[in-house]
């Protein structure tokens, strides 16, 4: 594959490359991750259904059209509380990964579903001060069928975005690892906030 020029300013796709990137500068950073798993003996509808408690399942497609057309970050800022859970937060994505699992002879299959939720004013609230942190936010929520447990997982936002260095941005992750915690553990024990 030929390798772009000097003055080559495009990227994969042709778009441009920010000017303060060199075209073939490359950084590694290691992410120490502190994930958070927890067991229940709930059945595994019971604890999805009690984290779906705190998430709100809003027609995105409809919210961002509305949210487009907030004459302020102020009025937008409120149509997305409005459209959050009681966590703060909303589905983007639900993945049910089980459904690979059954077409797999050689194992037993088992529950497997990953939710993919956030909220884009908490997101902005952080990758303002550390971009990094959109890799991060939307955050992942992973929930297993294991034997008679059902195990939830959760890597924190703030592990993830320490090494960036950023107070502010550290603040809001800390801010978001509670709520999202807070959830959990309530689906885990069955106490959550209908």
């Amino acid at each position: 594959m030929a390798q772009p020029d000097e003055g080559d300013v495009s990227g994969r796709h042709g778009d441009p490359i920010p000017a303060t990137v060199p075209a073939r500068e490359e950084m590694h950073t290691q992410v120490l991750v502190d994930r958070i798993t927890l067991a229940t003996a709930r059945g595994f509808d019971d604890v999805l259904a009690d984290v779906y408690t705190g998430i709100s399942r809003p027609d995105l497609a409809a919210e961002k059209h509305e949210w487009a057309a907030a004459p302020s970050y102020a009025d937008y800022a409120r149509q997305v509380r409005e459209a959050s859970g009681p966590a703060g937060l909303m589905r983007f994505l639900h993945l049910d990964l089980d459904t690979a699992l059954r077409e797999d002879p050689d194992i037993t299959p088992y529950r497997l579903v990953r939710i993919i939720a956030g909220n884009p004013v908490t997101m902005s609230r952080m990758t303002r001060h550390v971009p990094d942190a959109g890799a991060y936010a939307p955050v992942t929520i992973l929930l297993w069928q294991d034997g008679d447990l059902v195990r939830i997982a959760y890597d924190t936002v703030a592990s993830l975005i320490t090494p960036y260095g950023d107070p502010r941005a550290l603040a809001v992750a800390r801010e978001l690892d509670t709520e999202v915690l807070d959830l959990l553990r309530r689906a885990a024990t069955g106490t959550a906030a209908g």
